[in-house]
């Protein structure tokens, strides 16, 4: 028998009034860790960001990154597919 585990956890994500979001609510968002998507930046791998001062994301091109070619955020999506 597999028993499946169904408890989901609300996280909330703080978005400045343009769209913004700081690395932490960015990583939130797109279920990374802040060091993971610190990497991908240095990379070139990730969601365009700016950095102005501290590093911002917005939210319309962490969607168009997710987006991208049917990225996965993590493994565990790969499941559902």
């Amino acid at each position: 028998m597999i028993i499946r585990s169904t408890n989901v956890e609300a996280i909330q994500i703080i978005m400045f009034p343009d769209g913004r979001l700081d690395t932490r609510n960015a990583a939130l968002y797109l279920g990374l860790k802040e060091k993971t998507l610190a990497m991908m930046r240095g990379s070139g791998t990730g969601p365009k960001f700016i950095k102005r001062g501290r590093v911002f994301y917005f939210k319309e091109d962490l969607d168009a990154w997710i987006n991208a070619e049917g990225r996965l955020i993590s493994t565990a999506q790969s499941f559902h597919k």
